[in-house]
């Protein structure tokens, strides 16, 4: 069978197709509905079990998209970021020779504090229920704010 159609020169176009026009994807992302906004808050609670680093993950690149989400995270780094930074001096410290082994059990015992509560967390704001820790010394608050004074 010969194709009729014309061979297309070098150079030119395509004949434009009758089909549906490309649709691309939108430069901002889309909100969060709001079973994704509980998802996420709670993802950001029960990421305290490894440390703060999942929570500021979470609130940087979803925060944005979800009040809750924005909130839970928001509330989960600043417990979660002091506990962190003492567990990982208190690994470092535990190379010390004779008294390495009271850093390691500190650094065990803050763990185990900080996953416990990072579960409960995590299972409150899954029912819905914003959560606030005991004890929460709003460090990254903190933080933000010295920088933002400083710019």
């Amino acid at each position: 069978m010969v194709d009729q159609a014309a061979p297309a020169r070098s150079g030119s176009r395509p004949a434009p197709s009758n089909g549906p026009a490309f649709e691309s994807i939108p430069a901002q992302a889309e909100p969060l509905d709001i079973s994704q906004d509980k998802q996420w808050a709670t993802l950001a609670h029960l990421g305290g079990v490894a440390g703060a680093l999942p929570s500021y993950l979470i609130l940087r690149s979803v925060g944005d998209r979800g009040p809750f989400t924005r909130q839970e995270s928001r509330e989960a780094l600043n417990f979660s970021l002091l506990p962190t930074v003492v567990i990982l001096a208190c690994i470092a410290l535990a190379l010390i020779p004779a008294v390495g082994w009271i850093f390691a059990l500190l650094a065990a015992l803050t763990w185990v504090l900080l996953a416990v509560q990072s579960v409960i967390a995590g299972i409150k704001v899954n029912q819905g229920e914003p959560y606030q820790y005991r004890g929460n010394t709003n460090l990254y608050d903190k933080l933000q704010t010295k920088r933002s004074a400083q710019a």
